[in-house]
């Protein structure tokens, strides 16, 4: 009996031990961006909501959107840079390296401004919107250039467990290379 005994009262403190360890600060940053590299499921459901509430993009412009943000998702790395405690509140700076998709979007807007015509409906005179969408999405697939950004991520302890407050909308684009 003491031969079982011993052995799991190693593997409890064992186990209390590690679970204190990676409720810290840090480890909730390092675990929250590892679900956009891994494409969490949670991750993944979320963006699909967000892209199929878009009325801008075809079914088709959808799917091609969504490997896009899963590209960068998969090509996202980052490196933690400083943690600070104070009490019940954490502050934890990252710098991320993500595809610089910005830059494409304002070069994919610059040209179709100065070329409005080649965008032109044959039908109408009006700009065709899906022929602008379907030639920034193609240059979207060409972007191999990455740009860095800071986020600072903040935290609140909550019952002994540190959670991750919610991310602005500008860390969001940082995170999708949109800023």
């Amino acid at each position: 009996m003491k031969r079982l005994l011993i052995p799991l009262l190693i593997a409890i403190i064992f186990i209390i031990g590690c679970e204190n360890t990676m409720n810290t600060p840090t480890n909730k940053v390092e675990s929250f961006l590892g679900k956009y590299q891994k494409m969490d499921t949670t991750v993944l459901e979320e963006l699909n909501n967000v892209i199929q509430e878009d009325n801008s993009m075809t079914k088709e412009q959808k799917e091609e959107y969504q490997k896009l943000l899963e590209k960068q998702y998969q090509n996202l790395s980052y490196k933690i840079k400083t943690e600070e405690v104070e009490k019940e509140k954490a502050t934890v700076e990252a710098e991320i390296e993500v595809l610089d998709y910005k830059t494409s979007i304002d070069k994919s807007k610059k040209y179709y401004e100065e070329h409005i015509d080649e965008f032109k409906n044959d039908k109408e005179e009006e700009t065709d919107k899906k022929t602008y969408m379907e030639y920034k999405l193609e240059e979207l697939k060409k972007v191999n250039t990455k740009t860095k950004y800071e986020i600072t991520f903040n935290l609140t302890k909550k019952d002994g467990v540190w959670v991750m407050d919610n991310l602005t909308e500008t860390d969001r684009k940082k995170i999708h290379g949109l800023y």
